[in-house]
């Protein structure tokens, strides 16, 4: 069995040397600059107006600082930066130019495309030899009512059947202008997925062949998906029982 050293202090590395300071991006030292941030919901869904439901009344929900990463990105997330880009300055354009920030997280890259460069950046993700995105997965919608002038994302999934790859390419949008630019001229595909965005988000794609709603009726108001869409239901007979909506079951805080 080893002997501890005289004194009873723990062995030291060689040479003298101090253990390496733990890296920014650990996720502990990252969930302590979240809780720094203001809280910017309560309870699991931020539900207001009506009791929570959820049991998470006393959840506090902090903003998450904005992420940013760095090059060198790792995996082939590089290769494709530098392509993109030379595909871009080709045309007299540039990344820096065209993507505000990106993301590599949990092993995705995400590109944060500026929406007036969306239509290029995707036409270069398609044709150029060196991407090759040939399959559009489909777009999400997404909603963050505290972010003033980035409240509404559309997240754009692409994957190379040539290169094996996969990408995320996100654009944002204020709320007071919903308007994205439509990529079927790019990929007919996103037809259909583009008017579910529409249809739960209010995201507005410009140039869409027929922008209309795909899954609630014509003459439905608002916009579902939305955080600020108001909490409500109705009432579910299940097994000789009934079951309430959301907006008159037991409140939990």
């Amino acid at each position: 069995m080893t002997q501890p050293p005289p004194g009873g202090s723990s062995p030291q590395p060689p040479g003298g040397e101090q253990p390496a300071e733990e890296p920014e991006n650990l996720p502990a030292r990252r969930g302590e600059e979240r809780l720094a941030e203001p809280v910017v919901r309560t309870g699991m869904f931020g539900v207001q107006g009506t009791p929570d439901t959820s049991g998470y009344g006393g959840l506090q929900v902090h903003r998450l600082p904005p992420i940013a990463s760095e090059p060198p990105y790792g995996s082939y997330f590089d290769e494709l930066a530098q392509s993109l880009g030379s595909a871009l300055a080709a045309d007299g354009s540039g990344f820096g130019e065209a993507v505000e920030r990106v993301v590599v997280d949990r092993g995705e890259l995400t590109f944060h495309v500026r929406r007036e460069h969306l239509l290029a950046v995707a036409d270069k993700m398609l044709h150029d030899p060196a991407l090759r995105f040939e399959i559009f997965s489909g777009v999400s919608g997404v909603h963050y009512p505290d972010e003033t002038g980035r409240e509404l994302r559309a997240v754009y999934h692409l994957v190379s059947i040539t290169h094996n790859r996969r990408i995320r390419l996100e654009v944002s949008t204020s709320d007071a202008d919903r308007h994205v630019p439509s990529v079927t001229s790019v990929y007919p595909a996103a037809n259909w997925h583009e008017r579910e965005t529409w249809d739960f988000f209010g995201i507005i794609f410009d140039g869409h062949p027929a922008l209309t709603r795909i899954e609630m009726p014509d003459d439905w108001l608002g916009h579902p998906g939305r955080k600020d869409y108001p909490l409500g239901g109705i009432p579910v007979e299940y097994r000789g029982t009934k079951v309430p909506p959301p907006d008159e079951r037991r409140s939990y805080s």
